[in-house]
């Protein structure tokens, strides 16, 4: 060691108890600023509904597309289970001996015949377009795929409506009769045939008022663009 330089003393530092010297732990100023800045929490991004979202314009057609897709769903329903009950709602009655029997068959009556055609195509019609209410779902800006599902509901309505009259009638002159005419209610020997035709017939008028709604959604979206 040179004379030039500073001889370094170290003093030992003990504690009265007799336990061994504390150590520093504290952290060179220079080691804190070269340590890098933690990062800024990033908060976490809300992600809205597909289709659905604050920003989005045409947010009511949309949903209002999207009810329209529910609705098909729901009277799809009825439509079919009106037209497998009038279907199979055939019924014999045996009097005395089996050589002795009564039918009662839909396809007697023009009514049912109507009636259950018409369902058939109404529960067809409705599977088919619910493509087409998808694509109003994704683009309700659409106009003229909106306005054909509109001309083809009202065609759908109507037809529906009419078989739905026509087989009520039948349904009631079975439970009641009419006596100016001398016609006896059948209703009282051939229960299953009538259960299942009067059935058939609120079936089908819950799907003509479903239709209805679905006109009433069409008609509303196309007036707001």
């Amino acid at each position: 060691m040179s004379s030039g330089e500073p001889a370094a003393v170290s003093i030992p530092i003990h504690d009265h108890h007799g336990k061994a010297p504390a150590t520093s732990s504290a952290v060179p100023a220079a080691a804190a600023a070269a340590a890098p800045a933690a990062a800024p929490a990033v908060a976490p991004r809300k992600v809205g509904i597909p289709f659905f979202r604050r920003g989005d314009h045409h947010r009511g057609s949309r949903c209002l597309a999207f009810l329209d897709f529910i609705l098909r769903i729901a009277a799809f329903g009825p439509a079919l289970a009106a037209a497998i009950s009038t279907g199979t709602s055939d019924e014999t009655l045996s009097v005395f001996t089996e050589f002795y029997q009564f039918r009662a068959r839909f396809d007697d009556f023009p009514a049912f015949l109507f009636f259950l055609v018409a369902n058939a195509i109404v529960a067809g019609y409705l599977v088919l377009s619910l493509p087409f209410s998808a694509v109003l779902v994704i683009r309700p800006q659409t106009i003229g795929l909106r306005l054909l599902l509109l001309v083809c509901d009202m065609i759908m309505a109507a037809m529906l409506t009419a078989a739905a009259s026509a087989a009520a009638a039948i349904v009631d002159l079975a439970h009641n009769g009419n006596l100016r005419a001398n016609w006896v209610a059948i209703c009282m020997q051939f229960h299953g045939f009538c259960q299942r035709t009067s059935g058939s017939v609120v079936a089908s008028f819950l799907t003509v008022v479903i239709l209805m709604f679905l006109v009433i959604l069409a008609a509303c979206s196309i007036r707001k663009r």
